[in-house]
């Protein structure tokens, strides 16, 4: 509807909303303004909670607003700043509430620089400032390591490389891929899945993580900031091998050892078994030299033990046969005096027992009876017609009772 038709419908009036709508109308059938791209510098920045990014982009001589919805945004590779000067491709229109009219933004990049380069540099930063690359965080490269884990492209050129290195330089290791992508759409996923797997597995005591050279869109799965967090969490030591000796990504200042290509990463997770056996068997010929000397050693001081011991000898046998000849007159006297004592005692004690044995008493006339072989005390130990038999000093008489007669 053009200008003339709203006037004589509204008796030559507009309404604030007609003029604006007009306008924007205006706006948006002109195809310069439908598609535009300008450059500036960004000031009035506002990441706002929805999600939209609200600012100004300025030159020397003049600015205009511009805001970017959440679903551009979700494409950015980097957070926009003020002062940062960018590129911006959209459209003009005119915002109906305010009567202003805006640059809405569709895409952006920085003005000079690369957006994926900027993107790097901003996390880097990041991260930086939050202490996640710090060396107090990293864990210690073990020096002999027996199982090591590999997370890359299965059939890429850092697994040929990394086994050709390893099974050269220290094939005492076991070797455990776990294969996954390395660009592109999930491969972000992949390499922190690959993390989770090695860690939660214990299968093994060193990590290497990376794949060969590329372009920097290439190698962008390794600068992701989730996979950084993961690498400083990680409690297996981790070795970041990605691209040639030039390529930085976010990946080798999170990991535990940085190392300029997988090849090289796997030099630096072994010792090289050659120089291992030059040094065993340098400490080898050490010990044996150091045995050696030990014995040269314990062997004058034995040679030098004996001699005293031996020089010594004569006179202290000869005091000690001294005192066991002094002993043995001591013994000597002892055992005479003692044999006397018991001799004396088993005497008195002879005598003692002639005079109460029963042989004594019976030599005086005195006589036992028994009956059955059972000595007889008293009368009421028999009755009559028991068989007795009467003991003598020189003999016995059996008879047989008659009568038994009680002391009344």
């Amino acid at each position: 509807m053009d200008i003339s038709s709203l006037r004589e419908r509204n008796g030559g009036v507009m309404t604030v909303a007609e003029l604006n709508g007009f306008i924007k109308n205006l706006f948006d059938s002109n195809r310069t303004l439908a598609g535009i791209s300008i450059k500036g510098e960004i000031s009035n920045f506002t990441n706002h909670r929805t999600g939209h990014l609200y600012f100004s982009v300025k030159d020397s001589e003049s600015q205009i607003r511009a805001v970017m919805f959440r679903s551009s945004r979700a494409r950015l590779k980097f957070m926009p700043e003020n002062g940062m000067n960018v590129i911006l491709h959209g459209s003009v229109s005119v915002y109906q509430r305010d009567g202003s009219y805006q640059l809405y933004v569709n895409s952006m990049q920085p003005d000079g620089i690369g957006a994926l380069y900027l993107a790097y540099e901003q996390l880097k930063e990041k991260l930086l400032s939050e202490g996640l690359f710090d060396d107090s965080r990293k864990l210690p490269i073990p020096k002999y390591p027996e199982k090591i884990g590999i997370i890359t492209s299965p059939t890429g050129a850092a697994i040929r490389d990394v086994l050709n290195v390893l099974g050269r330089r220290y094939p005492l290791a076991s070797v455990y891929l776990y294969p996954a992508l390395v660009q592109g759409e999930g491969a972000e996923a992949d390499l922190i899945k690959g993390l989770d797997y090695f860690e939660k597995s214990k299968l093994v005591d060193t990590v290497i993580i990376g794949r060969g050279g590329g372009s920097i869109e290439d190698l962008w799965a390794f600068n992701s900031e989730a996979l950084a967090r993961k690498l400083a969490s990680m409690t297996v030591p981790t070795i970041s091998a990605v691209g040639h000796e030039t390529d930085f990504t976010i990946c080798d200042f999170a990991a535990d050892l940085r190392a300029p290509t997988p090849s090289a990463a796997a030099e630096l997770a072994t010792p090289d078994i050659r120089e291992l056996y030059l040094t065993l068997g340098g400490a080898g010929e050490r010990i044996e030299n150091a045995l050696i000397s030990l014995l040269e050693m314990k062997k004058e001081r034995l040679f030098r033990i004996t001699e005293r011991f031996l020089s010594e000898r004569d006179s202290y046998v000869l005091g000690k046969a001294e005192n066991i000849a002094s002993l043995g007159e001591d013994l000597k006297r002892a055992m005479r005096e003692f044999l006397q004592n018991k001799t004396n005692g088993l005497i008195l004690n002879a005598e003692k027992l002639n005079a109460l044995s029963p042989l004594s008493v019976m030599s005086r006339g005195f006589a036992y009876t028994t009956v059955n072989s059972r000595i007889i005390k008293s009368v009421k130990d028999t009755k009559v017609g028991d068989d007795i038999k009467i003991n003598f000093k020189d003999g016995a008489i059996n008879a047989k009772v008659a009568l038994v007669e009680e002391n009344i």
